[in-house]
């Protein structure tokens, strides 16, 4: 056993008892309360007497048991109201009755609201760094939110005490504690005003870029790289149903990689903003990212999180060395990207392939779908059945979609949801022709794919096309999207029509063509297929 805290100050004042010794006549049987019929003149039934004398030891006798006393309730037991000790994040652990800790926030998560069995509750946390480099999550539920959540700012030094502590639950805590506080009724949470510089604003682990390579999916790490391209943030829509903001960009190191880095949320119009402006303007800042998720699909990237924090041209060692080595020689350095390819836009790392490797290569025939990136040109589109009526409905937290018809009250129907209601909504089923340098092919693009494509709603193009009856104006947005070139990501899979086995590809995602990125897609592709290539 490792002994964590050598001394402890004694807890009130303590004193030994009164007339806890024995004495000594106390001690000493009394002999002559032994009865006459138990002493015999008999010889033989008395010991010997001893041939010399020897030194006689008086046995210590326990005195006699009293009970304790009757202590009557003359009013309330006094409390140990001495301050706790601050003691080190480390040294933590749920035997403890009283302690103290004296540290830094270096991350505030944002207030989240649940639904379960017990009823509606909302909860945050917040992330702790002390002076030796510990570091512990502290969670807050319900009325303790209300006490809190407004007074724990990032940056500030905290004294927190009276907490408990459980065992943290590492699919959602990154930190490098077994332990997790949590706040209570009781707890007490000190602003330090007085700048404690022992505390670090930030600790960081950071990871080369080529050992993310190998690291698993879904661990959380640190990474510092040079921003070499940032992408257009573009909206998504969740499996739940919910929209939000997605933008791609690109970091490289000293070590030869560059990694695809996915910004969700809030991080696409903040630090995402900023850093597509300094791209553009001709600047490659450092980006440090504190907490990003691994993915593996298909090769390595990285994407943010709840608890992510995104630090541009940070104040450290790293970042000053990742500079000067940009500014002497690394900015013309080519890196091999370990997320196959630098595709802007894509969420997960893309295979490459032509509408002839395609067919050619029989992708989707297998028992999983295949997913690939092909870079195409949109020549045709179907205007007959280009979108269908959906049902408006939330199950649960997603949206029905199902195909809805209108009854003879003029109101939709959903056979699923089994309901009826006044307006639908207007999902995209397009039909397009996409072409490359080596063939065609035909694709299907649902909602956001035919937003991408068309540029407007299915509902506006509805309108156009069956309520206002306007050809025209319909004709000319089909005719204004065709010969561009986009990105598609594509889903390939073998279907059953009818009796026919037949290969159904499915537009995932489309984005335009950033022909800087695409330029340093070409360059890396250069430097796998030729790396014995002369230098010019």
């Amino acid at each position: 056993m490792e002994t964590i805290i050598p001394e402890y100050e004694i807890i009130g004042n303590p004193k030994l008892p009164t007339g806890s010794e024995p004495e000594a006549n106390k001690s000493m049987p009394n002999n002559n309360l032994l009865e006459p019929s138990t002493r015999s003149t008999n010889n033989r039934y008395s010991a010997p007497a001893p041939a010399n004398k020897a030194q006689s030891f008086q046995p210590t006798i326990q005195p006699a048991y009293q009970p304790p006393p009757n202590y009557k309730i003359q009013g309330p037991i006094m409390k140990n109201e001495a301050p706790a000790r601050i003691i080190p994040i480390a040294a933590l652990n749920p035997y403890q009755g009283r302690w103290a800790i004296k540290a830094r926030v270096t991350a505030k998560g944002d207030l989240r609201r649940y639904n379960n069995a017990r009823g509606d509750g909302k909860v945050f946390s917040f992330d702790l760094l002390d002076s030796d480099g510990g570091e512990i999550r502290v969670t807050c539920f319900n009325a303790v939110v209300d006490r809190f959540y407004n007074v724990i700012e990032v940056g500030k030094v905290y004294l927190i005490s009276k907490g408990s502590l459980k065992p943290a639950q590492k699919n959602f805590n990154h930190l490098k504690n077994e332990w997790e506080i949590f706040l209570e009724s009781n707890s007490t949470v000190e602003l330090c005003p007085d700048e404690d510089g022992s505390i670090p604003r930030q600790q960081f682990s950071f990871r080369p870029i080529t050992e993310i390579e190998s690291a698993e999916n879904n661990s959380i790490l640190d990474v510092i790289g040079i921003v070499i391209s940032v992408n257009p943030s573009v909206p998504i829509l969740r499996k739940n149903g919910m929209e939000t903001q997605r933008r791609i960009l690109n970091l490289k190191d000293a070590s030869g990689k560059s990694v695809e880095l996915t910004l969700w949320g809030d991080f696409c119009n903040k630090e995402g903003q900023k850093l597509q402006e300094m791209v553009d303007s001709g600047l490659f800042p450092v980006l440090a990212v504190k907490a990003g998720k691994v993915n593996d699909f298909n090769g390595k990237s990285i994407g943010t999180i709840s608890s992510t924090q995104l630090f541009i041209d940070p104040d450290c060692p790293e970042a000053q060395g990742l500079r000067a080595w940009f500014e002497s020689g690394g900015r013309n350095t080519a890196s091999i990207s370990i997320s196959k390819e630098l595709m802007p836009g894509g969420s997960k790392n893309e295979i490459r392939k032509t509408l002839t490797q395609i067919k050619d290569e029989g992708l989707g025939r297998s028992d999983k779908p295949d997913w690939v990136t092909a870079k195409a040109t949109v020549v045709f589109i179907k205007t007959d059945n280009f979108c269908y009526t959906a049902c408006p409905l939330m199950i649960g937290d997603r949206q029905c979609n199902k195909k809805v018809t209108q009854s003879g009250n003029k109101r939709w129907l959903c056979d699923r949801c089994n309901q009826e209601f006044e307006e639908c909504d207007y999902r995209y089923l397009l039909q397009v022709q996409i072409q490359d340098h080596t063939g065609l092919t035909w694709v299907t693009a649902f909602q956001e794919a035919g937003e991408e494509i068309l540029g407007c709603s299915a509902k506006e193009m509805y309108l156009l096309k069956y309520e206002l009856q306007d050809d025209t104006r319909f004709g000319e947005i089909i005719r204004s999207r065709l010969f561009h070139q986009y990105l598609f990501r594509l889903k390939i899979k073998e279907e059953l029509y009818g009796d026919e086995q037949r290969v159904k590809i499915t537009v995932v995602k489309v984005d335009k063509v950033n022909y800087s990125a695409e330029s340093r897609y070409l360059l890396d592709m250069v430097t796998k297929n030729f790396p014995n290539r002369k230098q010019f």
